[in-house]
């Protein structure tokens, strides 16, 4: 039963921090893009905020044949887009299937499994079938990319889709965006089809929801704090202890959140060849005293690239994972090769090691300047290139770097190997040059494991694979925390793809 709509401040305003390039749910992968996204439209199944529970959504059930290749899913009956237009099966079945359509050219069309076909017999039946298993299949089809959509509209807007409108089964329907600035949606009045575990189902609590971009960080404390905006995922760092002294604001942080920040390695470039090399900046940064320093406490020193509360994560990783060991460090250059010159940098044939590093302007290029510090320590010296967003994506599928910087939500350990360590995924988001046959059959393996064990000893031993070959430098583990203003209700954070309010349905104004 639907609890009572409240009689006042109707309109919820959410404060961000950047904006996606379009809101087509296949074809983007920005986290910006998931949390409209969701809101948006539905799912043909959902996950629960522990991150593990797979519940129904528009199926209301499902079944697996005993092979692990088919999956027959019972639609429900009593949905209907936001055009009042009521959503079949065929409807569950064209969206899924111009998700795998290479013309779409989704980038994460391997979340799908390999598909053999995807079909609707009747209009409440779909059934998808694989040419192999798919371990995580269910986790897959509950992340944005598979939101189900409306044929009609899209056929007519094209690739205006997502950008000038949207027509979906979500909590909330499209009323208009305008890009670097905002995204305004109001309440679909007729959804009542939420997550089994909602105390709400729908229809949501407020009748408008505006998501305001405020680029800067700091004004995005001040907007919180001054009653300008009602909710924020998106506070800095620094903020979130004068927000906790707050009296008008409440700060919640879900521990089953996993959004890892590292930066990444070229393995194919000269200067970070070498295993020694890539070992030995690991060991030169401290990334505890940077967790502390630099971002308040508020994160966990990373030095695994998954976060061990992680789905699979192998815990007898933790004895060989490298931490901070500055001598350790200067012995590993020194057998490299890599000697201090007269100028106190490291030297090699001629060659003075001054890695590129390509970095997002504002927090990250506080964190490429901290590693910077500490790697000048040793005897590197970091050259960093700090650029915008909307420019460091083309530029890191390129090879004109030694070093990138990355942070990423998933939902388990094969989530996040399969979707940096794929040879297929070279330049992006492979943007290691990571090509390693046997990682791939690793990976194929755990994706098509029919049980649990088989999965997770394989992604075990690739995990142990990338970690000893340094692949990356690991910086944080970051918890999920959003401030919200004491006029609206506590509520549990939810962090599928990084989307802390996931259908906006738990949102609701108590005065």
């Amino acid at each position: 039963m639907a609890l009572a709509l409240p009689v006042a401040a109707q309109e919820l305003t959410i404060i961000r921090a950047q904006d996606s390039n379009h809101y087509d749910p296949p074809r983007t992968t920005a986290q910006s893009g998931a949390e409209i996204i969701f809101m948006l439209s539905d799912t043909i199944v959902g996950l629960a905020e522990d991150m593990k529970t797979i519940e129904p959504l528009l199926a209301s059930s499902w079944d697996v044949s005993d092979d692990a290749l088919t999956y027959t899913f019972k639609i429900r009956d009593d949905v209907s887009f936001c055009d009042g237009k009521p959503m079949t099966a065929e409807d569950v079945a064209w969206s899924l299937n111009r998700w795998q359509d290479p013309e779409t050219k989704s980038p994460v069309r391997w979340r799908m499994g390999d598909v053999k076909s995807i079909t609707a017999p009747d209009a409440t039946t779909v059934v998808y079938e694989l040419n192999a298993p798919h371990s995580e299949l269910l986790y897959q089809l509950a992340q944005s990319f598979g939101s189900i959509i409306d044929k009609d509209t899209y056929e007519t807007l094209g690739k205006d889709f997502g950008v000038t409108g949207f027509n979906g089964t979500g909590p909330f329907c499209w009323e208009s965006w305008t890009p670097r600035d905002k995204v305004v949606m109001t309440r679909h009045d007729g959804y009542n089809w939420g997550p089994a575990n909602y105390e709400n189902r729908g229809p949501a609590q407020v009748e408008k929801v505006t998501w305001q971009i405020v680029p800067e960080a700091a004004t995005r404390t001040v907007a919180l704090l001054t009653g300008q905006g009602d909710i924020s995922p998106y506070i800095p760092f620094i903020g979130y202890s004068t927000l906790r002294a707050a009296p008008n604001i409440n700060v919640i942080k879900s521990e089953s959140a996993f959004w890892t920040n590292y930066m990444g390695f070229k393995i194919t470039k000269d200067l970070v060849g070498d295993v020694k090399v890539r070992q030995a900046i690991n060991l030169a940064v401290n990334q505890e005293a940077m967790a502390e320093d630099l971002f308040f406490g508020e994160v966990e020193p990373a030095y695994s690239y998954v976060s061990s509360g992680a789905l699979d994560y192998d815990a007898t990783l933790n004895d060989s994972l490298l931490k901070y060991d500055p001598e350790k460090a200067a012995a590993l250059l020194d057998e490299a090769g890599w000697v201090l010159n007269s100028d106190g940098k490291r030297e090699k044939d001629g060659k003075v090691m001054e890695p590129l590093a390509i970095s997002f302007t504002g927090e990250w290029q506080q964190t490429s300047e901290a590693v910077q510090a500490d790697l000048l320590k040793v005897g590197i010296e970091l050259q960093i290139e700090p650029m915008d967003s909307t420019v460091y994506w083309g530029k890191s599928a390129t090879d004109e770097f030694e070093m990138y910087v990355m942070g990423y939500p998933y939902i388990s350990a094969g989530d996040a190997l399969n979707l940096y360590f794929r040879s297929a995924n070279i330049p992006t988001p492979n943007r290691m040059n990571w090509n390693d046959p046997e990682t791939d059959e690793l990976l194929v393996a755990g994706s098509q494991a029919t049980n649990e064990t088989d999965r997770a000893a394989a992604y075990a031993k690739v995990l142990h694979k990338v970690h000893d070959n340094a692949v990356w430098l690991p910086i944080y583990h970051r918890p999920m925390q959003i401030g919200y203003s004491t006029k609206l209700a506590p509520f549990e954070a939810h962090n599928i793809y990084g989307a802390g309010l996931y259908k906006g349905l738990q949102l609701t104004f108590t005065e």
